[in-house]
């Protein structure tokens, strides 16, 4: 998001807070906007209009898969309204100096209009076949991971560029594993994923479409999360009055409105209704986030470490200032998009959930884990982890416990690691976490107990705490090498300068 980019949202935000009775369709409108806008250009023709289109269809398709059974007429105009959006931002190519908002001219508007009637005439198929064998989810599930792969594996990304290439006229020889740039797609098949797994499993609610759109394409978190879950943004979004939980009248939004302006104009400290503490805690949120990210990290991306860079300082010295910097610019820019989003989604009355707590000043690597991304290692855990392991433990090999831990835990970090990216470097990430948390795993049980008496030397259990931050927050840096870096032999390099080699 950029700073012009955030203003709007605040602005929308906001207007989505007063604006009760119309609220999830002003966020389900601003949501397919908005994913248009902030797509990045790409070299293979109309893509940049395809992708955000591409990331609309997806969703309208899975919701008719995990759908209620029954028809609802605000589904048929949650259609509607869909469509409209999507062929409105089509028709802006006819706009001249107006257009677009897409960053290169949609294409033909029959082009658009025949990719709709196909996603239609999907959905319908879908939900006649989805809403009497449930488990066909897993299909979609199937797919949406093979896609992920696809465009995650460069060379298979390089080789689906080529193939839409092709299709567009342009020149193959000149495809790139980075011309598929679909903005999201990471965030949005996570929360398609966990609305399949709960649908099978007959915990997904029943969402109407406008509803389930606001939820995947939630714009405040779409480019960098953090990863709701549906149960809990759906209670904020279907809340009614953010005050009261009545339906607002009239008189009241009137009411509000001054007491509003007056807390503006500092006449009086705010008053105690919801949405005045919402707006207030989504500003300071948005600053703070603003302040770490277009401050802090960018200032620190001047010197943080990267393929340039690691090429050409000799000295350990600074080598390590170069890794540090780059630690610390990452923790700024992640979590400074993370304030930003739980910053707008306060303005709107929806609480994102919170994915960063000062995790490089944990004593250990687990609660490193359970406060660095909070919501992705909260997903791999529900999705993966826990299913994985209590799998090994009810199997009839009676597997230890601890080979169980360890292969839960080198399994959820090649995951996580692979998430980002399939590479060795991704996997030599995924590793150095799954073979710490097991380090700390079996640590903690040969030495439980014997820091009980910690309690009573206080300075003692200061300098254990402070030993246990440093340890981790260096272990964790290092881990970064394989992050900032392209390749296993520069990162091998740059270890080797680190320690002197």
């Amino acid at each position: 998001m950029t700073l012009l980019q955030i203003s709007v949202f605040v602005v929308i935000a906001a207007l989505a807070g007063l604006a009760r009775r119309w609220r999830v369709w002003i966020l389900m409108a601003a949501s397919v906007l908005a994913i248009f806008w902030m797509q990045p250009p790409t070299p293979i023709r109309n893509l940049d209009f395809w992708l955000p289109a591409a990331t609309i269809g997806l969703t309208a398709l899975v919701w008719a898969g995990t759908r209620d059974s029954g028809e609802k007429r605000e589904n048929w105009a949650g259609v509607g309204v869909l469509t409209g959006l999507v062929l409105l931002v089509g028709l802006s190519r006819y706009l001249g100096p107006l257009c677009c908002l897409t960053p290169t001219r949609p294409p033909a508007i029959l082009q658009i209009l025949a990719a709709a009637a196909i996603v239609f005439l999907l959905g319908l198929a879908i939900a006649r076949s989805f809403a009497a064998r449930p488990r066909l989810g897993e299909i979609f599930v199937v797919l949406i991971f093979g896609l992920f792969i696809v465009l995650k594996t460069a060379p298979w990304a390089q080789t689906a560029s080529a193939g839409l290439r092709s299709i567009t006229g342009q020149p193959t020889e000149l495809a790139t594993a980075f011309d598929i740039r679909w903005l999201g797609f990471s965030y949005i098949a996570f929360r398609l994923i966990h609305t399949l797994r709960d649908r099978i499993a007959g915990r997904l609610p029943d969402l109407r479409l406008h509803e389930f759109v606001a939820y995947v394409i939630f714009f405040p978190s779409f480019t960098a999360g953090p990863i709701d879950r549906v149960q809990r943004f759906l209670k904020d979004l279907r809340q009614p009055d953010l005050a009261n939980g009545k339906s607002p009248t009239r008189i009241s939004r009137l009411s509000e409105w001054r007491e509003f302006i007056k807390n503006i104009r500092l006449i009086r400290p705010a008053a105690p209704f919801a949405f005045q503490n919402d707006f207030a805690d989504g500003v300071q949120r948005i600053v703070l986030g603003v302040f770490k990210k277009f401050v802090l990290a960018d200032g620190l991306t001047l010197m943080a470490l990267n393929s340039d860079s690691a090429g050409r300082v000799t000295s350990t010295g600074w080598l390590w200032v170069l890794l540090y910097a780059y630690s610390l610019r990452l923790f700024f820019d992640f979590s400074g998009y993370t304030d930003i989003a739980i910053g707008i989604g306060r303005l709107a009355g929806i609480r994102l959930p919170e994915n960063f707590e000062r995790p490089y000043l944990k004593p250990n690597l687990t609660q490193f884990w359970n406060s660095w991304h909070i919501t992705l290692a909260q997903w791999f855990r529900a999705y993966f982890f826990n299913p994985l392991t209590r799998a090994l433990r009810g199997s009839p090999k009676n597997i230890p416990m601890p080979l169980v831990i360890f292969v839960g835990q080198l399994g959820t970090m090649l995951l996580i690691g692979l998430w980002h990216g399939v590479t060795w470097n991704f996997v030599a990430w995924g590793l150095w976490h799954g073979l710490g948390l097991f380090a700390h795993n079996r640590w903690s049980e040969a030495t439980k107990g014997r820091f009980a008496g910690l309690a009573e030397r206080p300075w003692l259990q200061k300098a254990v705490s402070v030993g246990g931050v440093l340890l981790t927050f260096h272990y964790v840096t290092l881990g970064w090498v394989w992050f900032a870096l392209p390749t296993m032999d520069s990162s091998w390099q740059v270890f080797a300068k680190l320690f002197g080699g």
